[in-house]
């Protein structure tokens, strides 16, 4: 018999009581803690400390950060272009500092958006998701934490006017810089630890569109013919209400009971995001397996109508269990409509990950070929600091993570929320690189900082860059082919923000500079990529996006 979310009057006093008890604690936990304000905005994740920790050490301090976007100098004096809009910090600020992430949704998202014949909406464009969605081929670890590769080349000068470098600069003296994380490769299905998996399933009227509930009851199919025997899967549904379908369950012996409750979903009326996302939660904690990863995992096309519509709020209500009991939350999208911010937001104060599911090929990728990498935990509260050396710098500006900003004096605090990194990942974050004339040395030295994910003990890893390694051409036979895919990636990302990174090649150039690289890599997704920037050309109408600035952009040099 199928349950509701008033579920908990139904069943023993005790189990009712032990859950009621814990989303009344988390309630009482959070009731002072800082929260969306209903702009719809990303949550200021520099003032996320977690309730009952404290801090273990802090960064060297450092002045207020610049708004997103705005290139900063690291020159005493403040060289370049000021920001007239906000007053003038005592001292230049030379550090960057943001939380890790291992989302692609904004990419697959967009692939999706420009295959209908529409360019995606600028908000929904993060550029280090563009990035992170392909290979970097960097070195991996043998072992837990990360590798840390810096490097970069020399933007050659763009066509036209310079409008990026200021009065009097080129755009050849700027440099891309890429600071590459990897994690050591991710086990095989058969090495990992069993997973206890909540899959929570958006049924809403929406959901009936081609390509979303049909292609959920797929990617379920292909997920229980490649889960093993002893890992466990509940199901959750929700539209207007949710309702608990299947208990947690072992896969062993379950399999076509399973298949058959996935084959009864049919779309009903709205999106209770808020009811499904509790139930699921509730599900989970009462499967709860020690010693395996436990997950929630939340398929819908985001676009929440009914009941809790904040993402915050949503993750109040169970933030004691996401806390006490280790359970991450991972939001799968799918529908040529996504509501992809609510969906980011949710996943990210929920210590998880986002993704897009356009086709089943894409189902395949996630739930076959990235299933041990979307289950485990390979480090918590990961956080990247990079600091710029004033004597070769002039200015620096860091492409996208706008929404993954941490306030410099927090990157050694480990009460500050970081991004959650699973094994086989890689993070890169690419910085437009101003350099002094005549500059020699160091360019910046990165750190990433993370927390081990069963001892809770901070680890940090190091790495710098030079600038001899700044000189090659960004487009050289030189350079890898590689940072090349990921400066296509940046660069296709900021003209669909309407952005205008210094040394941007059109559309036109870019399509024809992955294609070419589609070939040398034989990848193809770097060739699904040129198709993308191709399909933007040609809706745009073969002239690029323009050079106009977005409201989270600012002048550079």
């Amino acid at each position: 018999m199928h349950r509701t979310s008033r579920r908990n009057q139904r069943r023993a006093g005790g189990r009712a009581g032990a859950v009621a008890l814990l989303l009344a604690g988390a309630l009482a936990l959070t009731a002072c803690s800082a929260s969306d304000d209903g702009s719809g905005t990303a949550p200021d994740l520099s003032s996320g400390k977690r309730q009952g920790q404290g801090a273990t050490g802090g960064g060297a301090p450092a002045p207020d950060a610049a708004a997103p976007g705005t290139g900063r100098s690291a020159a005493p004096g403040g060289e370049g272009a000021a920001d007239t809009a906000r007053p003038k910090p005592e001292a230049p600020d030379y550090l960057s500092t943001f939380a890790l992430d291992v989302d692609t949704a904004s990419y697959g998202y967009a692939r999706r958006t420009l295959g209908d014949g529409r360019l995606p909406s600028p908000g929904d464009v993060r550029p280090e998701e563009f990035v992170n969605s392909f290979r970097q081929g960097y070195e991996r670890p043998k072992g837990p934490g990360f590798a840390l590769n810096v490097d970069g080349a020399r933007i050659g000068p763009r066509k036209g006017a310079d409008k990026a470098g200021g009065e009097g600069s080129g755009a050849s003296d700027w440099s891309l810089l890429r600071v590459g994380l990897a994690t050591e490769a991710a086990p095989t299905t058969a090495e990992r630890p069993p997973a206890a998996l909540t899959f929570v399933v958006d049924i809403s009227g929406s959901m009936a569109e081609t390509g979303r509930l049909d292609l959920v009851r797929t990617s379920l199919d292909i997920l229980t013919d490649e889960l093993r025997d002893d890992d466990s899967l509940a199901l959750v549904t929700f539209s207007d209400e949710a309702e608990t379908r299947l208990p947690m369950t072992r896969l062993g012996g379950n399999r076509n009971r399973i298949k058959d409750v996935v084959e009864k979903l049919r779309p009903a009326r709205s999106t209770n995001v808020g009811a499904g996302v509790t139930l699921g939660y509730e599900e989970s904690v009462e499967g709860h397996r020690k010693g395996a990863t436990n997950r929630v995992v939340l398929l819908s096309d985001a676009l929440a109508n009914t009941g809790d519509t904040e993402a915050e709020s949503i993750l109040k209500k169970i933030d004691s269990a996401r806390r006490e009991y280790g359970i991450t939350l991972f939001g799968v999208g799918v529908g040529s409509d996504y509501g992809d911010a609510f969906m980011e937001r949710l996943t990210n104060k929920g210590d998880g990950n986002t993704t897009y599911v356009g086709d089943e090929e894409q189902a395949r990728k996630v739930f076959v070929d990235q299933l041990p990498a979307h289950l485990e935990i390979r480090a918590r509260d990961a956080k990247a600091q990079v600091a710029f050396d004033r004597k070769t710098v002039r200015q620096f500006r860091l492409i996208g993570y706008e929404n993954r900003k941490v306030a410099d004096e927090d990157f050694r605090d480990d009460g500050v929320d970081g991004g959650e990194v699973g094994p086989g990942h890689t993070v890169t974050a690419l910085y437009a690189v101003r350099l002094r004339e005549g500059a020699s040395g160091t360019v910046a030295t990165a750190t990433v900082r993370w927390l081990d994910p069963a001892s809770r003990k901070a680890r940090e890893e190091t790495g710098t860059v030079r600038t001899g390694a700044l000189e090659g051409p960004l487009w050289g036979d030189a350079t890898g082919d590689r940072l090349q895919v990921a400066a296509v990636a940046a660069y296709f990302a900021d003209h669909l923000r309407g952005g205008d990174l210094p040394g941007a090649p059109d559309l036109s150039e870019l399509a024809s500079r992955a294609s070419d690289l589609a070939e040398s890599t034989e990848d193809s997704s770097v060739r699904k990529l040129a198709t993308a920037i191709g399909q933007a050309d040609r809706i745009a109408g073969g002239a690029g996006t323009g050079d106009g600035r977005g409201p989270d952009e600012g002048e550079i040099g």
